[in-house]
């Protein structure tokens, strides 16, 4: 018995002592991220900022926000300002289904958080309206769920560029365009990009009408992440660049691709990491 019982301990501590060494500093160290998947319903908000206040107001968001989401079921994959309008703040959020986004939307919007902090957001914000409703194009399409800020190891917070190349594409030829476009992306990756996601315009009524997005689709948009300026400019941009008259030239498309450079703020996860980091 005396044996038996010394077996049962010991068996416990070699699973406490596995559990700690899996999830401790050194290994692991940017924490499970597997649970954090299946969000089918992803909004790209492009929100409008006071001249001058865009810095606060990227400051006070992830300062507050992110894990308050998180925590309620929802997520924010990042938090990226427009480099070439310096107006504009752009965070992408996610949810599990059409459901989850009314009920947290009424959750968030009328709990302790926002009331709190409401006005100071408000005060700096002119315009909240330009999002797009989307989904990944495929389940395996949807966007990367990278690990968050490690404030230890990420000093200089996130690095890295983010490239948004947003399609308006004609009314049922999504499905024709996305399969067009395929070399592309590909050329995209073979560049040195990291494809963060590849969605398309989710089809729902607005379920929140607090919040209202554009019903003016279809769209296609890639998400790509790059370590730098040189990467972007000498190996990602001309191919853009001939890609944007490539695919205009399909007749497929409404209008000019537009393509949104992004800085990652200083705690957004969609941003460059390390390959040893990134699952």
């Amino acid at each position: 018995m005396v044996r038996s019982l010394l077996v049962i301990l010991l068996s416990a501590v070699v699973a406490m002592t596995s559990a700690w060494t899996d999830q401790g500093p050194g290994n692991n160290w940017e924490g499970r991220t597997d649970h954090l998947k299946d969000f089918q319903v992803i909004e790209f908000r492009r929100y409008v900022i006071k001249e001058g206040a865009r810095a606060q107001f990227a400051s006070y968001f992830e300062s507050y926000f992110p894990e308050a989401f998180q925590q309620m079921g929802a997520f924010i994959f990042g938090q990226l300002l427009n480099r070439r309008n310096p107006a504009e703040f752009i965070w992408i959020r996610g949810f599990h289904n059409m459901d989850d986004r009314a009920k947290l939307n009424q959750d968030f919007y009328s709990g302790p958080l926002w009331k709190e902090h409401s006005l100071k957001m408000n005060a700096r914000l002119i315009d909240h309206t330009n999002v797009l409703l989307l989904k990944p194009l495929n389940p395996e399409r949807g966007i990367v769920v990278l690990p968050a800020v490690d404030p230890m190891r990420e000093k200089k917070g996130a690095q890295g560029i983010v490239v948004a190349q947003i399609f308006a594409v004609k009314r049922g030829d999504v499905d024709t365009f996305a399969q067009k476009a395929e070399e592309t992306f590909a050329g995209y990756r073979a560049a040195g990009a990291r494809e963060a996601g590849v969605l398309v315009t989710l089809d729902a009524p607005n379920n929140f009408p607090g919040l209202p997005f554009r019903t003016d689709g279809p769209y296609l948009v890639w998400l790509g992440i790059f370590k730098d300026n040189l990467m972007l400019e000498k190996s990602f941009n001309p191919l853009a660049e001939r890609a944007s008259i490539a695919l205009s030239s399909t007749n497929l498309l409404r209008g000019a691709p537009e393509l949104i450079v992004l800085d990652p703020s200083s705690r957004s996860r969609l941003r460059w990491l390390p390959e040893a980091q990134i699952r």
